[in-house]
């Protein structure tokens, strides 16, 4: 499967934008990202191994966290993941006019 890095991780995977990776599901293709690229570990995964809140993975259009089977969602070769990290700020305060 190909896994798509923010640009954000990109300092992590060489600056490759897409990683191919082997797997049968999410978990697995995630795992043997974290494996070929050991720095990703602290910014994907809890010290739990859990995936941390803030990061959003996409199987081709689908949130991995909605699917039945979630992260033991099976993949096929062709499949895409895309980690997508939550991005938060803005400002709540109306301009004044």
């Amino acid at each position: 499967m190909n896994i798509h890095i923010p640009t954000p991780l990109r300092a992590y995977t060489d600056k490759q934008e897409t990683v191919s990776i082997p797997g049968a599901t999410v978990a697995e293709g995630l795992a043997a990202l974290v494996a070929a690229h050991p720095a990703l570990q602290q910014h994907l995964f809890t010290s739990e191994g859990k995936l941390r809140s803030f990061v959003n993975v996409y199987l081709n259009d689908d949130d991995v966290r909605w699917l039945p089977a979630g992260q033991a969602t099976a993949v096929s070769p062709g499949d895409e993941l895309s980690i997508i990290p939550s991005i938060a700020g803005g400002c709540s305060k109306e301009p004044s006019i």
